[in-house]
């Protein structure tokens, strides 16, 4: 549960003016900064946050969705957010925190979002990040997915055809395809005999025998 300062609380539910945004980040090379809509430089978790960055503009237009993500965008400013940085990827993967402050009592505080910089692209002099809050976890696919048609690449390592042997040809990922084309039924990574939304829709018909095979 988040624990809001009483003193905090009480200046939020009477809509004070003194309240403001601050954005801490944390990259992978251990390097912390801050930046804050306030227009003036505020210090949080020992951090000094900047208050004429480039972050400022995308952290007011910022988002959640359904499973806590945010795209923020901001101007690049190489005293804050250097090009340079952003190309080389120093941003990715690094730890974002919102926090709601007093910026004239700045220790009243809350975090109120957390999240990590999924990604980091330059857009001409400005920047957009996504970032990823902790539930983006349990929208991700972790492993296979097991269905009828292959899940390899038509001549990469896993199917193992020789390209050259079949000039121009696709592959429809089809059991039968991979079979009667590229006689390569061994190497099929694909699960041809899964039960699919026609098999299980099946009724029973007259004049079919009940004999126990199976229907497929």
């Amino acid at each position: 549960m988040r624990q809001i300062p009483q003193a905090l609380a009480d200046r939020i539910e009477s809509g004070a003016a003194t309240l403001c945004h601050v954005w801490l980040l944390r990259r992978l090379d251990g390097t912390r900064m801050g930046f804050t809509d306030h227009d003036a430089d505020l210090t949080v978790e020992g951090v000094t946050c900047r208050a004429a960055s480039g972050w400022v503009g995308g952290a007011a237009r910022s988002g959640l969705d359904a499973v806590g993500s945010a795209v923020v965008s901001g101007g690049l400013d190489d005293a804050a957010i250097a090009e340079v940085d952003v190309a080389g990827g120093l941003y990715d993967q690094a730890d974002v925190e919102l926090w709601r402050v007093d910026w004239e009592q700045p220790d009243l505080r809350v975090r109120i979002w957390r999240g990590r910089l999924a990604k980091c692209l330059r857009e001409g002099e400005r920047f957009t990040v996504d970032i990823e809050g902790p539930m983006a976890a349990l929208d991700r696919i972790v492993g296979r997915t097991f269905g009828r048609s292959c899940d390899a690449d038509l001549g990469d390592a896993r199917c193992g055809v020789d390209r050259a042997m079949f000039p121009g040809a696709t592959c429809d990922r089809r059991w039968g395809t991979c079979t009667s084309v590229f006689n390569n039924g061994a190497a099929f990574r694909g699960f041809q005999d899964v039960p699919g939304d026609d098999f299980l829709m099946l009724a029973p018909g007259d004049g079919e025998p009940n004999d126990g095979r199976s229907r497929r």
